[in-house]
């Protein structure tokens, strides 16, 4: 893991320097809009909805919807007297029962690891947190804005878990109308409660959904169901062009001869078919392989060659067969 922060801890006169590590990552599954026809990336615009025009970055500010909408724009100056700090201290306020905070406002988690120079402070702090039962309530500023966050153990690990601010959590504006609850059912409700008690094992529970998805892209790949596009960046690393690769080891060798590589595929094999230099005269790898797709052009030019001739000779007795054909036709007339 890479640090993304490092600063102290600080409660009393006691300070607690560390680095602060990212404790969670997601592996939620993510698809990209793609052309149906042939898998090419969906690009978006910047467009300004009032003029329709595309807007390049440099004329983008930011902006404040106000709840009647109108848009207040503020610029750099404004920005930079808005209340921020760069300080690196997580300061303790005070040390609560963990009971008394709800789970709900917890945002972001976040791994605590001493420096070498404070190993033993970073002790005492979780060794007082575990006798305790309690979370250390702190502030702390990430990003330039300061948030509220707690500090808590888990597995001989301090866990810095960063805060909703309380106007953040939403109130349900309903009622439950849940009627009157019959004493034989509530004994119900309870024993199966018992039946199904039980310890959290964060290991039974799989993401089968994301499993799914792998299983099905695999299947699709070795199917053959892949759309190649030009901006493909990721590859398999399996060579799909034989050819393609022997002709790339064919020309990375001329340029490192200092010979210029040919233009197009056309005038390889042209080139390759009327020239003899190439083949043998060089012992490396690539060398070989030229001569190994000069041999194959020979061979197919070759092949082809019969077939030209046959095609020559038909053509020779079809024009011998109309010429007297028509000699006969012009005798039969004079006849006449």
């Amino acid at each position: 893991m890479r640090a993304i922060w490092k600063g102290a801890v600080s409660f009393g006169l006691v300070s607690v320097p560390v680095k602060l590590y990212a404790a969670t990552e997601s592996h939620d599954v993510s698809f990209r809009q793609v052309h149906a026809k042939d898998g090419g990336r969906i690009k978006y615009q910047r467009v300004c909805s009032i003029d329709g025009e595309e807007v390049p970055y440099s004329e983008i500010a930011k902006g404040y919807e106000t709840e009647d909408g109108e848009m207040v724009i503020l610029d750099e100056d404004d920005l930079a007297e808005l209340p921020s700090t760069s300080s690196r201290e997580i300061a303790v306020e005070k040390f609560v029962p963990s009971d008394q905070i709800d789970p709900m406002l917890f945002e972001k988690s976040y791994y605590l690891e001493p420096e070498k120079s404070g190993a033993k402070p970073y002790a005492l702090l979780r060794q007082a947190l575990l006798e305790a039962d309690r979370m250390a309530v702190v502030t702390v500023a990430l990003r330039q804005r300061t948030t509220v966050a707690v500090l808590r153990v888990r597995d001989d690990v301090i866990v810095l878990q960063t805060m909703m601010w309380p106007d953040e959590v939403r109130t349900p504006d309903f009622s439950v109308e849940t009627g009157e609850v019959k004493d034989a059912e509530v004994k119900m409700a309870r024993m199966l409660v018992e039946t199904l008690a039980g310890d959290f094992e964060p290991d039974e529970f799989e993401d089968d959904y994301a499993e799914a998805v792998e299983t099905m892209v695999k299947t699709k790949i070795e199917g053959g169901e892949v759309k190649r596009t030009p901006t493909s960046t990721k590859s398999s690393g399996e060579v799909v062009d034989l050819l393609a690769a022997l002709q790339r080891s064919v020309d990375a060798a001329k340029t490192a001869r200092g010979e210029a590589p040919r233009a197009s595929d056309e005038d390889d094999s042209d080139s390759d078919a009327g020239s003899e230099d190439d083949g043998s005269s060089s012992g490396s790898g690539s060398g070989a392989k030229s001569g190994a797709t000069k041999t194959a052009t020979k061979k197919s030019a070759e092949k082809k060659a019969p077939a030209k001739k046959t095609a020559a000779k038909k053509t020779a007795a079809k024009k011998s067969t109309t010429k007297k054909s028509t000699t006969k036709k012009a005798a039969a007339k004079k006849a006449s």
